[in-house]
């Protein structure tokens, strides 16, 4: 009965006071939410990535160096030389079905050979395993003018273009596009679209067109080292990954040999300033709600001294008030995380619709249970800190000296 009736007065209080108790919640609110968004954040990136490595459908990577976007003519890394021959050779094994190599070059495309727009440029073979087509007939089969690496067989100047690439440039199946690592070389170099498929836009989150790899090496200028970005390899069914990968990375010790958990995480390991900021963003989140939950829960306590000074010179005593005290601090964290975690689900929608629209990757942030549970966990939690803090402050309240 005790313990109700303490609650009842807390909550008569924070009624009594209802602005300063709102404004207390929402500053509650607004940490929670912060931690919450930007530890969903985190975990959506995670999830995505491993989620683009799963869709690749490829059971192991080889690369030749690290794998990131470049600048307008750059690529996303060209480590892999003589990849057509380093592509056959893997197919030779009985382990492997198919090895599929990829380059990504920073293309210039037009329309009308006139007004450019940069995209990501693919080079990819003409199976149905390195490109899903969804609209068109897609690519002729080989790759003619590789030519056995001389480059110098017809080019079916065939190209097959993202749905973003399609917007961008008005333009579908059967339209023209000019392709090149350089304005005047794309001004020269005419293909036709054959299809639309958003095998690499969604893998890239960028814009893509994709042509025959000798075909992209040719327009951007790599046909001299026939480099490639990384090479792709999918087992027979039953074949040990594990094996492969041994045998494999013992073959080609000059590149590196993943499977598609290693891959993501070394990807990762690249970007560890950005993950690092990330990281930091979120415990700065956590230690700002900290303080500021401490702060106000203090403040609020430190501006109504005077009337829990007027109670205990009545004959209340110090361990209610500071019962009261507490049941305030945790009232208020309960209503503040709740408010926090309700914006935090709200929000996440709409955050996942801008990344998507800013950067082409959907579901980048994470709605998950336990990063919800662990943010209203923190709000409570910082607000019990907070209120014994303020009961601190409490118990050591001088009626004598506040109300002369």
């Amino acid at each position: 009965m005790r313990r109700s009736g303490l609650l009842g007065v807390a909550v008569a209080r924070l009624r009594h006071d209802r602005t300063r108790a709102a404004l207390v919640v929402l500053g509650i609110a607004l940490a929670t939410f912060a931690v919450v968004i930007l530890a969903s954040v985190g975990a959506g990136v995670m999830e995505t990535g491993q989620a683009k490595f799963d869709q690749s459908g490829r059971d192991l990577w080889m690369t030749g160096g690290p794998v990131s976007l470049g600048a307008a003519g750059g690529g996303v890394g060209t480590g892999i030389t003589d990849a057509h021959r380093l592509q056959a050779d893997l197919e030779e094994r009985e382990d492997v079905q198919t090895a599929i190599a990829l380059a990504f070059r920073t293309v210039y495309v037009s329309n009308d050979s006139r007004r450019f727009e940069t995209v990501i440029g693919a080079g990819a073979p003409a199976v149905d395993e390195a490109v899903s087509i969804t609209e068109g007939r897609g690519f002729t089969d080989g790759d003619p003018h590789y030519a056995g690496g001389s480059y110098d067989g017809p080019m079916t100047r065939e190209v097959v273009i993202d749905p973003r690439t399609a917007a961008l440039l008005d333009v579908g199946v059967d339209d023209t596009l000019y392709v090149g690592g350089t304005p005047r070389t794309a001004a020269e170099n005419a293909f036709r679209v054959v299809g639309v498929s958003p095998t690499f836009s969604n893998f890239l989150g960028s814009p893509t067109v994709v042509l025959h790899l000798s075909e992209l090496q040719t327009v951007t200028g790599t046909t001299g080292t026939d480099s490639a970005t990384l090479l792709t390899v999918d087992l027979v069914e039953g074949a040990s990954v594990a094996r492969a990968e041994r045998e494999i990375q013992a073959r080609y010790p000059e590149y590196d040999v993943r499977t598609n958990r290693e891959q993501l995480e070394s990807t990762l390991r690249d970007q560890a300033v950005v993950i690092a900021s990330g990281t930091s963003l979120v415990v700065f989140a956590v230690v700002a709600g900290v303080a500021v939950t401490v702060n106000v829960l203090v403040s609020y306590v430190y501006q109504r001294r005077r009337e829990l000074a007027a109670l205990k010179a009545v004959g209340v005593s110090t361990r209610t008030l500071v019962a009261v005290t507490l049941l305030q601090a945790l009232v208020l964290g309960v209503c503040g995380g709740a408010v926090g975690t309700v914006l935090a689900a709200l929000a996440v929608p709409v955050l996942n619709a801008v990344a998507a629209a800013l950067v082409g990757f959907e579901g980048v942030v994470s709605l998950r249970a336990d990063v919800l549970l662990a943010g209203a966990g923190l709000a409570v939690g910082t607000s019990v800190l907070a209120g014994a803090a303020a009961s601190a402050r409490v118990g050591r309240l001088d009626p004598l000296e506040l109300l002369e």
